[in-house]
């Protein structure tokens, strides 16, 4: 079971809807497993070595790396680990700290997020070295999944990891979309942008990756280690677009502004482009699939509002909460019980020093001040990860309960809301969602059930 305090959430509120939301949640998540993704697509018969429609004689091959980082990184080296097993030569992975687990032939470091530190730099600097031993006819398997930018940090030029800090802060709180974060991480970095990649040829790379990233684009989910669509210009207009030029750095600020064609992060790998295969164990759309098709097994018609949500994390949860009111009213876009799904990255731009929270919570949250008077609507947001921004909490299950609960507590639901200060309420009116690492880290799911009326 992934939700560890069903029992507490259940015991308020709208009881079916709660239930309801809790089932679908956990078979969302069983879905998004990688590990299972990874034994289904590798399997070793003797000295065939087969990773889907690729087939490698491993007695005619050289050495096996693993490399990688992410928080879904665990669950691959895992499978790759049984695998695999002795034939691995050399190792590293970076998972975050408290990642439960261990591996026999994988090494493994912890490191923290979203924050980088010097235990993710030194083990991004090893990562490196270990790739720059790969020669040719061995092969490199690269786990890299999200959250590989603050666990793998490797600053380029005389950026420090303090300057590197400074600017995953900035970056986290500025409202900019997870492409325009990466972009601008990517042309900062000694290794993403498929750098590392560069480090690892003349061998051959298979990545197996998890994607967190709408409409799955590979340069934003393993970026070290394939060809960068984004260019300096476009980390340059996500400074402008945002005004974070004062905000950054001055070494970041002088690379970006010196950065010559030289510097640029490479678009294709040249004579090494047959030597790269991906795999996207888990797309992005599998996070609505798998719950539109529990909510329909629980008697919920659902609707897959879209695989591609974006936006202001309070500003959506209004949004949604109008929908549902729509449905109870008028029965419009279809009629209850049902289920309105959507998957995406909305973002909470944070001006000021507040509360804590992350942007699942804060679209629950907003949600349910909308809802105050329809007692049979429930409001589901989670980050598929199981911490939803700087917490330790996946997101928020809410429902027209939600505000009077807080007002009980003596907390104004609304100065929460304004004060980025989530997690305070959920907590305090029970209503926080706690899952712990889930060991998968794909798109965050946002959803509204509405029962019978």
């Amino acid at each position: 079971m992934y939700i560890k305090n069903r029992e507490e959430l259940t015991s308020h509120g709208y009881q079916k809807g709660r239930e309801a939301a809790i089932n679908i949640l956990e078979h969302m998540l069983y879905a998004l497993d990688p590990y299972i993704a990874t034994k289904r697509l590798i399997s070793l018969q003797g000295e065939i070595l087969t990773v889907g429609h690729l087939h490698f004689d491993l007695s005619q091959r050289g050495n096996i790396y693993v490399l990688g980082g992410g928080k879904a990184t665990f669950a691959i080296a895992k499978a790759l680990d049984e695998i695999l097993g002795k034939r691995i030569v050399e190792s590293l992975i970076v998972v975050k700290n408290g990642q439960d687990g261990i591996l026999e032939k994988i090494n493994i470091r912890k490191a923290a997020h979203p924050m980088p530190d010097k235990e993710g730099l030194d083990a991004a600097k090893e990562i490196k070295m270990i790739a720059e031993k790969a020669r040719d006819n061995d092969i490199v398997f690269c786990t890299i999944t999200g959250g590989s930018s603050a666990l793998m940090p490797l600053p380029a030029s005389d950026i420090t990891l303090e300057g590197k800090r400074q600017i995953n802060k900035v970056l986290l709180a500025s409202g900019a979309t997870i492409r325009e974060i990466n972009a601008v991480r990517k042309h900062l970095s000694a290794i993403k942008g498929g750098r590392l990649a560069l480090s690892i040829f003349p061998a051959e790379i298979i990545n197996l990756t998890v994607s967190d990233v709408i409409e799955d684009p590979l340069d934003y989910i393993t970026d070290p280690t394939v060809p960068d669509t984004s260019t300096f210009s476009d980390a340059i207009h996500v400074l402008e677009k945002y005004d974070l030029w004062d905000k950054f750095p001055e070494s970041a600020i002088r690379y970006l502004q010196n950065a010559t064609s030289e510097m640029e992060t490479p678009k294709n790998f040249g004579e090494f482009e047959s030597k790269v295969h991906s795999f996207i164990l888990v797309k992005s759309r599998v996070v609505c699939d798998a719950a539109a098709e529990k909510a329909g097994e629980q008697g919920f018609k659902p609707l897959i509002l879209s695989t591609a949500l974006e936006g202001e994390s309070r500003e959506v949860g209004t949004v949604f909460a109008g929908i549902a009111k729509e449905i109870v009213r008028n029965n419009r876009p279809l009629p209850p019980p049902c289920g309105i799904i959507a998957c995406g990255e909305t973002t909470v731009r944070i001006d000021n020093e507040y509360g804590q929270g992350g942007p699942n919570q804060e679209f629950a949250l907003s949600a349910a001040s909308q809802i105050t008077s329809y007692d049979k609507v429930t409001i589901v947001a989670v980050d598929t990860d199981g911490t939803d921004g700087p917490t330790d909490i996946a997101g928020g299950l809410t429902d027209s309960s939600t505000v009077s609960r807080a007002k009980t507590n003596n907390l104004d639901v609304f100065k929460h809301l304004h004060e980025h200060d989530a997690s305070t309420v959920l907590l305090s009116t029970g209503d926080a969602i706690v899952t712990g690492h889930t060991g998968t880290n794909a798109n965050d799911l946002k959803m509204v059930l509405i029962g019978d009326i």
